[in-house]
């Protein structure tokens, strides 16, 4: 009788979860309390930057001006951003310097679904954000993230949303609007994996890095 081996069948490599790689060290989740509370603070700097800006552009045009909307449009300007050369200043702080380049549009931070279904549509961010030096922020909902996200900028749904640096000045000192302060300001603490829902708060208030940028919208 002629032996025959099976082919071992192998499973599907699963999907990488956030903070458990090499590419997702910049990676952290929102979930619960905290979530609530980053998304409302959010929100609440769009319609400071919104009313500084004015409403000469329809509200949908603005948002887009500010944000990209969707694994696609985050996709692309990410590959439009150069590799970062090892540098450790995030996007909105080598636009405070002066170091901006106007032809490729820059993304401060991305706003991610953790409930993407299916997985691979966003797979590839983690790698990319990570070699342009761009934090990748999780929204866990149970299965509701991408309705979450889709609140911020008047849409059902939203997989991914990337923050774009404003390329404004103010008083000639500090670029950038009043969500990348306020996004900066959370980045800069260094932990998003935030239970305490005072902490968060106070973090949101200002009460922990409580040295206001000069110009910075309220």
């Amino acid at each position: 009788m002629r032996n025959r081996k099976k082919a071992s069948k192998r499973a599907p490599p699963e999907p990488a979860k956030p903070g458990s790689g090499p590419h997702e060290q910049n990676c952290s989740t929102f979930e619960g309390e905290s979530l609530g509370l980053l998304l409302e603070s959010i929100q609440g700097k769009i319609k400071v930057a919104r009313s500084v800006d004015g409403e000469a552009l329809p509200e949908k045009i603005w948002l887009k001006q500010q944000f990209a909307i969707g694994v696609n449009e985050v996709t692309r300007l990410l590959e439009r951003m150069p590799p970062s050369n090892g540098a450790d200043a995030s996007p909105l702080e080598s636009l405070v310097s002066g170091n901006d380049n106007a032809s490729c549009p820059q993304l401060q931070a991305i706003l991610l679904a953790s409930d993407c279904n299916p997985r691979w549509l966003t797979r590839h961010l983690p790698s990319l954000a990570s070699s342009r030096k761009v934090p990748l922020i999780f929204v866990k909902d149970k299965k509701r993230g991408s309705l979450r996200l889709g609140e911020l900028v008047n849409l059902k749904t939203a997989i991914a949303i990337g923050i774009k640096v404003a390329n404004t000045m103010t008083f000639g000192m500090a670029k950038g609007n009043a969500v990348n302060h306020i996004v900066e300001k959370i980045l800069c603490n260094g932990n998003l994996n935030i239970d305490s829902k005072s902490t968060v708060q106070s973090l949101l208030d200002g009460e922990i890095n409580g040295n206001e940028q000069p110009g910075r919208a309220e």
